[in-house]
């Protein structure tokens, strides 16, 4: 039998292992003595890598956002996959009751977002090798994760889209409010308390975990943005919306002069050199008078 002070430090040292590590790591692989270079990974892995980097190589059209959640159960994660696919349907509802989508959909268009819970090793060992990006914006990409990663993956760029997902994702998981110092003072009193049958273990009670989600970043068409250009990003109009103003912008000094022609056309036009000349002769006339 071991000793307590030993058993103590077995236990500690067992529950580091057990501990998850979430941090993204791009850094290069290291080469153990005696391994095979490279390296050759199972069935899963191999699978998870390949996935992933379908995924980023999707990113040229469809965007992608990371989000970063915690305590998160599969029933709360089916329900939030079901409340981004309606928010989804909500939008594009929307979109073609107001005429804006006068073009038939793509397949492509049409697919409702992905959201996918990652594992942050092998997404690293993808994000590392995806030759598009830069070193600094893999790296940017690995520095925005602190926690559990999850990617949601949209069929294409739609602003209206974007911003209805994320409003979406606020009212279904709020963000966790800070204790105050009278929940601290309170559960703090609570543990220091005496049980109420001394002598006997307490009931053990399963905590009752808060889930929580947040937007640390997004990867649109290459470029990598932060949390506040995303929110920039979903305020835009739509693509057909753009084209339409560029038109209007284009055309409004065509108009503008097809008006002004328009008018001095016909009768107008008479009118006008008619006046011209009943004022040349009036100034004419007027050089001509002796003064008396």
């Amino acid at each position: 039998m071991l000793p307590p002070q030993t058993a103590r430090v077995a236990s500690t040292s067992a529950l580091r292992l057990q501990t998850r590590s979430y941090a993204i790591s791009v850094k290069p692989p290291v080469v153990y003595p005696g391994k095979p270079e490279p390296r050759i990974y199972g069935t899963k892995k191999t699978f998870l890598y390949n996935h992933y980097t379908r995924i980023l190589q999707s990113s040229s059209n469809s965007p992608l956002i990371f989000l970063e959640h915690k305590d998160f159960s599969v029933p709360r994660l089916i329900q939030l996959r079901k409340e981004i696919q309606n928010a989804s349907a909500r939008a594009a509802k929307a979109r073609s009751s107001v005429g804006m989508s006068p073009t038939p959909v793509s397949p492509e268009a049409a697919e409702p977002p992905n959201l996918k819970v990652m594992r942050t090793s092998i997404f690293g060992v993808a994000l590392r090798d995806y030759a598009p990006l830069d070193k600094d914006a893999v790296s940017e990409i690995a520095n925005m994760v602190h926690g559990g990663f999850a990617i949601l993956s949209l069929p294409t760029l739609n602003p209206p889209q974007l911003n209805a997902i994320l409003r979406a994702l606020d009212r279904a998981v709020p963000p966790k409010k800070p204790p105050t110092p009278e929940q601290l003072a309170q559960a703090k009193a609570e543990a220091d308390a005496d049980p109420v049958t001394p002598g006997r273990r307490p009931k053990r009670q399963r905590p009752i975990k808060t889930p929580e989600l947040k937007l640390v970043g997004a990867l649109i068409e290459g470029r990598v943005f932060t949390p506040p250009a995303v929110q920039d990003v979903s305020k835009l109009p739509t693509l057909d919306t753009l084209r339409a103003q560029i038109v209007g912008l284009l055309s409004t000094p065509a108009m503008q002069l097809a008006a002004v022609l328009s008018e001095a056309s016909g009768g107008k036009l008479a009118r006008t050199l008619e006046g011209f000349k009943k004022s040349l002769e009036e100034g004419q006339s007027a050089e001509s008078s002796p003064p008396s």
